[in-house]
């Protein structure tokens, strides 16, 4: 039986030449785990990985043969697949021809020019490939090309190629803007940020008056979670960090209300789109899960009802030319809208189809209409996002909305079938096991193919930054350590049984450094976890701020590290959304959790001493500055802890929301899905009141938060 990633062989493969395959694909052959001891990945999961990558096995004679095709596999091209280079680097490239052929090479650059391409005297001994006697000449990327995405192309006799050349900037150089100076601002989920004309979830209205709030009390920027596209219709994924596209964003955070067209709606319609709000609306005061479910399709409804309006003459032109612009990315997405929307979801899970070009052709013409209906949601989501931007400035701030990229997407997604070609197949990403998890983690996500999408010129990656990117002052890039590689997961194996998959990190960050210049916004990688020395310098330098926890800050003898260490370059917080609020960690809530949920490996009392201890090493060092005065309240101790980071070199400080206003809850228990409202919880305050967008403006203990790490910073 043939390897599969379904159906990995378990070969009597030598192992020393499985191994040497696999190293040749970057993928490791062994893994050193949390304990510090090393192990070799077991032949099978190698096997698997390979087969992900294209490359089937199941004798030695196979490993051999694909050894050679993979040495082999430059020599058969005229170009390499993609040229990413930095700006200013003398960069030189091959060029495989028939030994003897004359060549004739050139840029073309992105606004049109014709530039040559020098060549190198740099002599390559000729060698046979495929029974011809193949040569390779040598020529260099021309010096002062601008950054952008040129193409360089190249005739040889009858044979003529062409790939993508994408200069990059050495170093972002909004890292150097926001690092001179050192800002606040917000964190927050928005869904979970309602107001009285919310519709139940917070939406993009609400963003707009977040950003006018916090930019009124001195915030620098808003950082909000991933707002990417879920299904096109309920049920949907509550999590945020699941979506269906990385590239499109979810229609539930459109404010209806706001659509121009709402105000030319016929009586009878407007009355029923009010009826719809006022149902959903009833959830804006309750503190109990919100359920997304409900309010999409009521939403739905409305915008249906708003979409038939007959728009004016520049509203058209406007949709007209925001779908000329997004291509046949948008279209593929509102045509697999169409379809997922056809499929009864309580029917089973859908499956992405495979369909023909004809029959894609005649599902374009059927739904021409649903695929329109789904374009002009996207239309309608930029625009709001755009109004909350411009309010951002008008606020004050200087970076104004981050938004956060998620590492993948649902398997099942739109992603996942209009970008199938540039994924792998049969395996999905996750983590090795760590001390809470022996199992590792499978976060049921495909893979970026590291070779298909250097050969797609990774412009995949290019359109999905450019969207997220066009409306905001900065992105987060979650696990950023996953340009670097990814643990891949095959099909049928537990995530411990995975191994680590490279990529091409310096085109990667190449492109998002690219994409953030020209948008001029700020990028941070959220790079915490395990992962070598190295790469966090190397993000420096290439102008990518990390992230800096407060409680996961330690030096080599696991003592709090003092915040004076902490480096320039980060977005320093004393929390996340992967943890509890500080109110939260610091009653024990967080534990109390685990305890009803039956996760706790310890008594409970002994779980909370433990926790307690580590508390207060770091709420020592609060202490000794004089931040925190003996029986501190809850609220004074938080504030002590905010202020204790504004004393590190940090140029970003992020205040979480929940901290502002006493909430208690997490956002996401992780080891749970039904036991927990993971990713539906609103925001309340220390007494369990559901505190509305409103409300912070009035807020007193928000506001001596916001002043408090305001007047540290100064």
């Amino acid at each position: 039986m043939s390897a599969t990633p379904e159906h990995p062989a378990t070969t009597d493969l030598s192992l020393d030449r499985l191994q040497a395959l696999a190293r040749a694909w970057r993928v490791d052959t062994t893994v050193t785990g949390f304990d510090g001891v090393t192990r070799d990945i077991p032949a099978t999961t190698l096997v698997a990985v390979l087969a992900a990558l294209g490359v089937t096995v199941d004798t030695d004679a196979e490993v051999d043969a694909a050894l050679i095709d993979r040495e082999l596999a430059p020599w058969r091209r005229l170009l390499p697949p993609v040229l990413v280079v930095t700006e200013g680097e003398e960069r030189t490239f091959p060029v495989h021809l028939p030994h003897g052929e004359d060549v004739a090479v050139w840029v073309e650059t992105e606004d049109g020019r014709n530039v040559p391409v020098p060549q190198r005297d740099e002599w390559a001994d000729p060698r046979e490939v495929d029974g011809q006697l193949t040569g390779r000449a040598t020529f260099a990327v021309p010096a002062g090309l601008p950054l952008g995405w040129h193409t360089v192309g190249a005739k040889s006799g009858a044979r003529l190629a062409s790939c993508r050349l994408i200069v990059t900037p050495r170093r972002l150089a909004t890292a150097d803007v926001v690092g001179a100076t050192r800002q606040w601002g917000l964190m927050t989920q928005l869904y979970s940020v309602r107001s009285r004309r919310s519709w139940g979830v917070g939406d993009l209205a609400d963003l707009a008056d977040l950003t006018a709030i916090s930019g009124q009390e001195g915030a620098g920027w808003l950082l909000i979670n991933p707002l990417h596209a879920a299904e096109p219709a309920p049920p949907v994924e509550p999590s945020p960090y699941l979506p269906t596209s990385r590239r499109f964003f979810h229609p539930l955070y459109i404010r209806v209300e706001n659509v121009p067209e709402f105000a030319y709606l016929p009586a009878e319609d407007r009355t029923r789109v009010a009826e719809l709000a006022a149902r959903c609306s009833a959830q804006n005061t309750s503190v109990e899960a919100i359920d997304r479910d409900p309010v999409y399709a009521a939403k739905l409804e409305a915008l249906r009802l708003v979409h038939a309006v007959e728009p004016s003459p520049w509203r058209q032109a406007a949709f007209t030319a925001f779908v000329r612009r997004e291509g046949a990315g948008l279209r593929d997405f509102a045509l697999w809208c169409a379809l997922r929307e056809r499929h009864d979801p309580d029917a089973g899970e859908w499956v992405n189809p495979d369909l023909t070009d004809d029959e894609i052709s005649r599902y374009r013409g059927e739904l021409a209409d649903e695929i329109d209906f789904f374009c002009w949601l996207q239309f309608v989501c930029d625009e709001q996002l755009a109004a909350a931007q411009r309010v951002a400035a008008d606020a004050g701030m200087g970076v104004g909305i981050l938004h956060d990229l998620a590492v993948g997407v649902h398997r099942q997604g739109s992603d996942a079938w209009t970008l199938r070609d540039v994924l792998a197949p049969g395996v999905t990403v996750g983590a090795p096991a760590d001390m809470y998890s022996a199992l590792g983690q499978n976060w049921n996500q495909p893979p970026w193919h590291p070779e298909r999408l250097a050969e797609a010129g990774y412009v995949p990656f290019r359109d999905m930054l450019r969207t997220i990117l066009r409306h905001a002052g900065g992105i987060r890039v979650d696990h950023i350590l996953g340009l670097f590689r990814l643990w891949w997961v095959p099909d049928g194996t537990v995530a411990a049984d995975g191994t680590y998959v490279g990529y091409d990190h310096e085109a990667l960050i190449g492109v998002l450094a690219l994409e953030a210049q020209r948008a001029g916004a700020v990028v941070i990688g959220e790079d915490l976890g395990l992962f070598e020395p190295w790469v966090r310098e190397y993000l420096a330098d290439r102008g990518i701020l990390g992230t800096s926890i407060l409680w996961f800050e330690f030096d080599e003898q696991h003592d709090p590290l003092p915040v004076e260490q902490y480096r320039r370059l980060c977005l320093a917080s004393v929390n996340t959304h992967d943890l509890p609020p500080t109110a939260g960690y610091l009653s024990g809530e967080h534990i109390r959790l685990r305890e009803r949920l039956g996760m706790l490996d310890a008594p409970l009392e002994e779980e909370l001493a433990a926790d307690r201890r580590e508390q207060r090493a770091f709420l020592a060092l609060a202490a000794e500055r004089g931040l925190l005065p003996e029986r501190a309240d809850e609220e004074r101790t938080i504030a002590a802890l905010y202020e204790l980071l504004a004393a590190s070199p940090a140029c970003l400080l992020g205040v979480s929301l929940v901290d502002a206003v006493g909430e208690k809850r997490v956002q996401n228990q992780p080891g749970t899905t039904d036991e927990y409202p993971n990713w539906r919880v609103p925001l309340a305050d220390a007494d369990g009141n559901a505190v509305l967008v409103e409300d912070l403006a009035a807020s007193r203990r928000a506001r001596a938060l916001f002043a408090a790490v305001a007047h540290a910073l100064r």
